[in-house]
């Protein structure tokens, strides 16, 4: 008797545990309404710090890798994450984007590729259902408007970001502060590589302070500009780009006026900065129904 009792007790907390196990880790899997985040540039740096993100980030998860290149390599060893994500890069943007669509899932695509195939994408991405965010550098106003028209006709959201760095953000909200206090402006910046000067978030911080409508250096607005220089928009504000291998990624606006000098600096050291506001934009976009340029719009 007493062997029965010992076996039936032993059963029935076996029982009572089965019966409690599967509450709890239906509390824990990943939920339905997960947004599944299809990473397109997913071998560059960039890409390969959004896979880790993403795959971190609580209420998403990677649903595929596209890229060129590295075509069948597993993403997460390619991340040098742990353990493989069991997601292979492949070159097929439409092959991952019919898989999430008959999963009838939430999906975003966010596009590092380059300016030459984001029309496309962002096509392919909206006749799947599917908003984007993209992350270009040198993405001409020709195509912003192409495509702010082409989300307009089909009612799905799209961010265009210069910048993904709150940082950078920062820095341009109080540039324009500035800028109604101050009549002499310049933006220095450095890299450490020539591809791409001025960068993207000088021009941005350029473009921002032109459409006040402040005329900036007005005592020698008519100085010819030469080195790693230029103008930009027609209100003089002067963008200048210092170029050494070994030179930190930074970007720093000076305005003057009488007796004083104020500057505002950013400086970026790993590409890490940009993960915080490109999971907030994967979180967001998908209120959007039509296309919003720049990150800050959002926030």
């Amino acid at each position: 008797m007493a062997a029965l009792s010992s076996q039936f007790y032993i059963s029935h907390k076996l029982i009572k545990s089965r019966h409690l196990l599967p509450i709890s880790c239906t509390m824990q899997q990943p939920s339905q309404s997960n947004i599944k985040v299809v990473i397109n540039g997913a071998a560059k740096e960039i890409g390969r710090a959004a896979v880790i993100a993403v795959t971190k980030a609580r209420g998403m998860e990677l649903a595929g890798a596209v890229d060129s290149h590295l075509v069948g390599e597993d993403i997460g060893k390619l991340c040098d994450m742990e353990e493989p994500l069991e997601i292979p890069i492949i070159n097929d943007l439409t092959m991952v984007l019919g898989s999430i669509s008959q999963s009838k899932a939430t999906g975003v695509v966010v596009d590092f590729t380059d300016p030459s195939s984001v029309y496309d994408n962002v096509k392919q991405a909206t006749a799947f259902g599917m908003n984007s965010i993209v992350y270009v550098p040198r993405i001409k106003i020709e195509t912003v408007s192409a495509l702010s028209a082409f989300c307009e006709k089909a009612s799905m959201g799209c961010l265009v970001a210069p910048t993904l760095s709150m940082g950078s953000i920062l820095l341009q909200q109080a540039a324009i502060q500035a800028s109604f206090h101050y009549n002499n402006v310049e933006v220095v910046e450095s890299r450490p590589h020539a591809t791409d000067f001025p960068s993207s978030d000088a021009v941005q911080i350029a473009n921002n302070l032109s459409s006040i409508g402040q005329i900036y250096n007005r005592e020698d607005i008519s100085t010819e500009i030469k080195a790693r220089g230029q103008v930009i928009g027609e209100d003089g504000v002067r963008v200048h780009s210092l170029v050494l291998p070994g030179l930190p990624s930074s970007t720093t606006v000076y305005f003057s006026g009488p007796g004083e000098v104020y500057s505002i600096k950013h400086d970026i050291t790993d590409v890490q900065c940009l993960m915080p506001g490109l999971l907030l934009a994967i979180r967001r976009v998908n209120r959007l129904k039509s296309l919003v340029y720049g990150l800050e719009k959002l926030v």
